[in-house]
């Protein structure tokens, strides 16, 4: 008899099509109404949720591992969807000794890139093919197909590219939102930068909704009805969309139901990942990072209410040309959106150039245009950036993101300035426009910093008028 913690594990494997876990296919619910009880019923040959939830869906029962295994047939395709980390292990574990030659075990959780990099080596080691599969969509996307970025064993895509893409998400003209990522934690490692997209996206999103219903003073309805029009327009997208639905929604008493929910913004541990990532790889994620370090602060309540006691409230006044502001909000929000999605995929780069996967970053802005949770229109610009330039150094050097930004920034600027001053706190939009002039400065004062190293700690420093790589030391205290 397996330990309570296997039975867990198991319950996401009970149910298989056709080799697919049914659990892959969240819209079925099967798997969501399957408790304790009903299990240790499972196994006594009963399968109450498969009565209820199964019928003419085409599942078969396995109320064991051997069972589930004997019942795929080979090359098997099992797919997991399970907690990330070690129960990922202790399932694979207890696959293994079941397997065959040329099985493929595909990972569909959020698993960290490092431990699917782990796994891909160690079950080839044995002659089975492993796949690191990310998955973003969300409900939605599990009852319309999601997107799916799936990476690890090259030799298993030929066996579930039609499986994989039959369930992903479709654009306008049938293609689907499914490509081969790359080799080893490839897969996994795009879903984590996606995430850490979404985390910049929805931050940035809720720093609009704090200047317009603070700065401006607009009522739910009205902020509801901008972002509705901005939806039909380049801030087209999911987010968008559902903060427009979000923000308009009332409970029976008429209150909106918004207004009610605690401003504590929880977390599952991907933007932590994206930002550990960046800081080895050496890559400035700074939008990303302050959306991480804003939900880290929202978890502090008892802080925030301290100091709000401590410091009144700097907003005096409304702002008062709503037109203008509003107009420039929307453009705020735009070019701020293209700086976290430039951060995001030079982290893709390079990330891809350190493992040596050769990520499309083309390929992966065309599958996140559906089924995903930062789908949007704006994704069309980046697959053409990159279709037009492979090489890329960075999405702002593009001609359509140089243009948008040298036309907006003075909005996009003065709106960040008119918020700081008004004590609204835009840790995205502000770390955005830091990015950018700190990038585009080519004589950064980084010269004094090495002075002081060098000072201190006798850390040697590069000049300007000898070859690069040939360091020096200066005594700084004699001259």
């Amino acid at each position: 008899m397996m330990g309570m913690r296997a039975k867990k594990i198991c319950m996401a494997m009970l149910l298989i099509v056709g080799g697919i876990v049914a659990v892959f296919l969240a819209h079925r619910k099967v798997a969501e109404k399957i408790t304790e009880e009903e299990y240790q019923r499972f196994l006594d040959g009963e399968v109450p949720a498969m009565k209820e939830n199964g019928k003419n869906k085409n599942f078969i029962p396995a109320a064991t591992i051997r069972e589930l295994v004997d019942k795929v047939s080979r090359p098997r395709k099992i797919v997991l969807m399970v907690t990330a980390g070690d129960p990922v292990d202790e399932l694979v574990d207890q696959l293994l000794p079941h397997l065959s030659l040329g099985d493929i075990v595909i990972d569909g959780g959020n698993s960290d890139f490092r431990d699917t990099d782990r796994r891909v080596r160690f079950m080839e080691s044995r002659g089975i093919w492993f796949v690191g599969c990310g998955i973003s969509g969300g409900a939605e996307g599990a009852l319309n197909g999601p997107s799916i970025m799936p990476g690890g064993s090259v030799e298993a895509w030929p066996f579930i590219k039609d499986m994989l893409q039959s369930i992903a998400a479709k654009l306008e003209d049938g293609s689907p939102c499914c490509r081969w990522i790359g080799s080893g934690g490839s897969g996994h490692f795009v879903k984590m930068v996606h995430n850490g997209i979404e985390y910049g996206d929805m931050q940035l999103i809720a720093e609009m909704y704090a200047i317009l219903k603070q700065a401006l003073g607009l009522g739910n309805d009205e902020i509801s009805r901008l972002f509705e029009l901005w939806n039909h327009g380049d801030l087209n997208s999911y987010l968008i969309e559902i903060t427009a639905l979000i923000l308009r929604y009332k409970e029976k008493s008429g209150e909106y139901l918004v207004d009610k929910i605690r401003d504590v913004a929880r977390q599952k541990g991907t933007g932590r990942w994206c930002i550990e990532v960046a800081l080895n790889e050496g890559e400035p994620l700074t939008l990303i990072t302050e959306a991480v370090y804003a939900r880290m602060l929202s978890a502090l309540p008892e802080i925030r209410r301290e100091a709000a006691s401590c410091y009144p409230d700097n907003i005096t006044e409304k702002w008062h040309d709503t037109d203008f502001s509003v107009d420039m909000a929307r453009d705020a929000l735009y070019v701020s959106k293209m700086i976290s999605y430039a951060q995001g995929f030079s982290l893709l780069q390079r990330a891809s150039s350190h493992y040596g996967w050769h990520l499309d970053c083309a390929s992966i802005a065309y599958i996140w245009q559906n089924g995903c949770i930062i789908r949007s229109a704006f994704l069309r610009k980046i697959v053409s950036a990159y279709k037009k330039d492979p090489f890329l150094g960075n999405l702002l050097f593009d001609d359509y993101f140089k243009n948008t930004v040298i036309s907006l920034q003075n909005g996009w600027r003065t709106l960040i300035s008119r918020g700081l001053f008004s004590g609204i706190p835009l840790p995205c939009m502000t770390a955005g426009l830091t990015y950018f002039d700190g990038l585009r400065t080519e004589n950064s004062t980084a010269n004094l910093i090495q002075a002081q190293r060098d000072f201190f700690g006798a850390h040697t420093y590069e000049r300007t008028d000898a070859d690069s790589g040939v360091f020096f030391h200066t005594d700084w205290k004699n001259f």
